[in-house]
């Protein structure tokens, strides 16, 4: 992570405080990196499992996988492992890693997010309007409204 920020004027530290305090709370678990890892295969496998019935899970297990456990998620043993916690076909993952089959897909997610600004994960977006970064909840319920949406009583 040093080489990572090396040269850029942050401050890791201040930055992991940050978001160890958003995450609290939340109510969320988050750990210190040590390293930063290529998601570029995560997200594809994520991709797939939007696909898959109940695959919708393994957003959250690969979160716990990269922020919580801090394991390496470009490596695809990892990913296949992570899958597999989900109740996901490792077989059919491998494949899917192996084969790239849903490059194109992310590849399209890329291009439209080069399209609308997007600098960092994550963004929200709503009418055209958006926030970058973890944002306190107040932040998601001020765009919303911004873009347009009633409050609910």
């Amino acid at each position: 992570m040093a080489d990572l920020y090396a040269g850029r004027n942050v401050d890791p530290e201040a930055m992991y405080a940050r978001m160890k305090r958003l995450m609290d709370a939340e109510g969320l678990p988050y750990s210190r990196r040590t390293h930063t890892y290529n998601s570029r295969l995560a997200q594809e496998l994520g991709k797939w499992g939007d696909t898959r019935p109940g695959g919708e899970a393994i957003h959250d297990a690969l979160y716990r996988a990269y922020f919580v456990d801090t394991r390496n998620i470009a490596a695809p043993d990892v990913l296949i492992e992570v899958a597999q916690s989900v109740g996901l076909p490792a077989d059919e993952a491998r494949d899917v890693l192996t084969e790239r089959r849903f490059k194109d897909a992310v590849d399209a997610d890329w291009a439209k997010s080069r399209q609308w600004g997007v600098t960092g994960v994550p963004t929200f977006v709503a009418a055209r309007y958006g926030v970058v970064g973890a944002q306190p909840y107040e932040t998601l319920e001020q765009l919303v409204e911004k873009a347009g949406a009633r409050r609910r009583n």
